[in-house]
């Protein structure tokens, strides 16, 4: 907790566009192994979500979007601002269009945090890994990135 703890306090300091949202990748990355982080600003009016945070740039570039009116993910973590988690590869494949480079990128997990402030959703923090199955420190810690990275949407 302490290294959690110094990892935040510093971003907090930092001066660089999207601090907390790399601070919740690294300690992701060094709290659970490879997978994917990325971040999404959701447009309630259009019902997209855009990328605005990727720890894997080349796969998932910043500034793409994804519709998400009329889908049981959107309702689940946008509108009712719940967890979603994502178990296994039928899973990923029910709940994402890019389920294909999902698991070409060898990720079989997902845990999508809703970013809240002031009550409302205004994005999603993304946490991916290989193995098909979450533990429940995981989910937790996915939970905690995204309490904390909410201040990063703030423009």
């Amino acid at each position: 907790m302490a290294a959690l703890t110094a990892r935040f306090a510093a971003a907090a300091r930092e001066n660089g566009p999207l601090p907390l949202l790399h601070a919740a990748a690294e300690v992701a990355r060094q709290a659970t192994g490879p997978g994917l982080c990325t971040a999404m600003r959701f447009d309630a009016a259009a019902m997209t979500v855009r990328r605005l945070f990727s720890s894997n740039p080349g796969a998932y570039p910043v500034g793409g979007a994804k519709p998400k009116r009329d889908t049981p993910w959107g309702r689940i973590v946008l509108l009712e601002r719940e967890v979603f988690v994502g178990e296994g590869e039928n899973a990923i494949r029910q709940h994402f269009d890019d389920h294909a480079l999902i698991l070409s990128l060898g990720l079989r997990s997902v845990v999508n945090v809703p970013v809240l402030l002031r009550g409302g959703c205004v994005g999603t923090l993304n946490l991916l890994w290989p193995e098909p199955v979450v533990d429940p420190e995981r989910r937790a810690l996915a939970e905690l990135l995204g309490l904390l990275v909410a201040p990063d949407w703030v423009e």
